[in-house]
């Protein structure tokens, strides 16, 4: 006999063999122990969760001389006849292939005619929402007044796709995805059965995979038996699926957490370069923040998360050192790139950019608005203008002498003081303040000055520098990181030594280090420039500080306090 997969051999053939569906399973059976079957059943829930097995279960059962608990014997003369395939009693129809009007009216004439070993004559009809509308009308009248022997069993993975008329014809079962434990527990089952060994975390995480699915899951462990030669192990299972190696995946969200963008880009290029899939590698990443959502929030995360103690423990500790929030942010960032790659040509870059957002939290930024800038200096630049320097700071005014409480009273500067000889009044001198260094200022110099030296510097064009240090970055692996780093930084020249400014203190952390350092200035010194810097530019005034220094200039004699 040909090998059967799992979910064919081990499909249930009694009530009490069926996974959960107990709220279903219990009204099938009080309805045969009372002799009140219905005519229409509809069957609708998520794929793998057991419509199609109770549909054979209950069309045996009803027909079944001498039910066991409600469920089929299995040996009386009806229920042997009802095994074989030709039997017609119990017809099983395809609606994805037979949805048209012709085979609903075939079946309209044959439903007319009696059983041939049972008492019902049953119609499973699958995927019923594939009918098209003429098919359905074909058959809605046979379907709300069949024969007394007839029964029709509609299954379905969208009722939503159903016609009211149909849907009001028949008693609805919704069906619900699996738990977890249940899936584990019909896994090992299932194993037992086979004689195959195995290891606590591997049945845990095929039960995951299946997502609520008692067909999927069985034919994850069909995979993972036939590809196991001994006993099955975590690292099996993780094989078959196409994960990436657990421990890369926890330093990568770890470097996340951490807020290293070199580190979690540099871990990133390796798995992918790996030929892990890009798609495969954000799921086991949001996997992973998963459970460190549940170590930090949940009491009982050591049942729920259901891993091997050393997993567990680096799961703990990669929670423990970030917080909430943090945790939360980076979980939706890459749930994002996830939705994003359905309609992106380019994945891997959408699963980088999302590993750089989430590891540097200080540079998020509105990309709409970013974009404006960079598009009105393109067209200023393609445009010709030249970048003028900014107005010199203007002189700042004399100080005012100060003037005390008392002295303001007297002098008559208080309307509600009582009028009495002028005292003699001492007026101190404020000390000069010196001159404020506005950021403006600063920029327009660094300006000034590329914009009076000639332009070049080492026998390089100063206006193509910038464009050939980016290009230079786009070879290998360590390159494309510095490249994603750099690619939003802006520059200027002092001189012969060119300024890289940077809103970020991550990325400046970043490219500070001894062996990125170094890399930039061996790729400028290809291009001709001797020597540069890396600098944070200054934060711009706010308007309430600008509005802040203009009262405590114009009032200067008096006391401005800040709340």
């Amino acid at each position: 006999m040909a090998y059967l997969a799992f979910y064919r051999t081990f499909r249930p053939s009694r009530f009490d063999e069926v996974v959960r569906q107990e709220h279903i399973v219990r009204i099938l059976k009080n309805q045969i122990a009372g002799d009140k079957v219905g005519h229409a059943y509809l069957f609708c829930g998520p794929r793998g969760t057991g419509k199609t097995t109770l549909a054979k279960i209950f069309a045996r059962a009803i027909n079944c001389e001498n039910p066991q608990d409600s469920s089929p014997c299995g040996k009386c003369p009806t229920c042997l006849a009802l095994a074989n395939n030709s039997n017609l009693d119990i017809s099983e129809i395809d609606a994805a292939s037979n949805n048209g009007v012709d085979e609903m009216r075939d079946l309209r004439e044959k439903v007319q005619y009696p059983p041939v070993a049972g008492k019902y004559k049953v119609y499973i009809i699958d995927e019923v929402h594939m009918l098209t509308q003429s098919a359905f009308n074909a058959v809605l009248k046979t379907l709300e007044e069949p024969p007394r022997h007839a029964v029709f069993i509609l299954a379905t993975t969208e009722p939503q796709k159903i016609p009211a008329t149909i849907l009001s014809r028949c008693m609805r079962f919704d069906f619900k995805l699996l738990p977890i434990s249940d899936l584990e527990g019909l896994v090992k089952s299932v194993l037992d059965k086979t004689g195959k060994e195995y290891e606590e975390a591997a049945v845990s995480a095929i039960a995951r995979a299946g997502a609520g699915s008692c067909r999927d899951s069985l034919s994850i462990a069909d995979m993972c038996a036939s590809y196991s030669r001994g006993k099955l192990t975590y690292e099996d299972v993780n094989a078959v699926l196409g994960s990436a190696e657990w421990s890369k995946v926890a330093h990568i969200c770890g470097r996340i957490l951490q807020e290293d963008a070199d580190g979690a880009l540099t871990a990133t290029e390796e798995i992918l370069s790996g030929g892990k899939g890009v798609g495969v590698l954000v799921k086991d990443m949001l996997a992973f923040m998963r459970d460190c959502t549940i170590a930090k929030v949940c009491k009982t995360a050591r049942e729920i998360i259901n891993l091997p103690d050393e997993t567990y423990k680096k799961i703990e500790e990669t929670a423990s050192a970030a917080d909430g929030h943090k945790i939360l942010r980076v979980t939706e960032i890459l749930a994002k790139a996830e939705t994003d790659m359905r309609y992106s040509t380019n994945g891997r870059i959408t699963l980088e950019t999302a590993v750089f957002k989430a590891s540097t939290p200080l540079s998020d930024y509105n990309i709409d608005a970013l974009i404006g800038r960079i598009n009105a200096l393109e067209r200023s630049i393609s445009a010709g203008v030249a970048i003028k320097p900014a107005p010199a700071a203007e002189s700042v005014p004399a100080p005012k002498p100060k003037i005390t409480l008392q002295e303001e009273t007297a002098c008559g500067l208080d309307p509600f003081a009582e009028k009495s000889a002028k005292p003699e009044i001492k007026i101190e001198p404020a000390e000069p303040k010196p001159a404020a260094v506005k950021e403006e200022d600063v920029q327009a110099r660094l300006f000034d000055s590329y914009n009076r030296k000639p332009a070049a510097v080492g026998g390089a064009d100063k206006n193509t520098v910038f464009a050939k240090f980016i290009k230079s970055l786009r070879t290998t692996r360590k390159n494309a990181v510095l490249f994603t780093l750099c690619m939003d930084l802006e520059h200027a020249f002092e001189g012969d030594k060119i300024v890289l400014l940077t809103d970020s203190e991550a990325v400046l952390k970043s490219l500070s280090r001894a062996e990125n350092s170094a890399f930039i200035a061996d790729v400028l010194a290809d291009i001709g420039v001797p020597d540069h810097e890396i600098r944070l530019k200054a934060k711009s005034e706010s308007d309430y500080e600008k509005a802040l220094r203009e009262l405590k200039t114009n009032f200067d004699g008096i006391d401005v306090k800040e709340k």
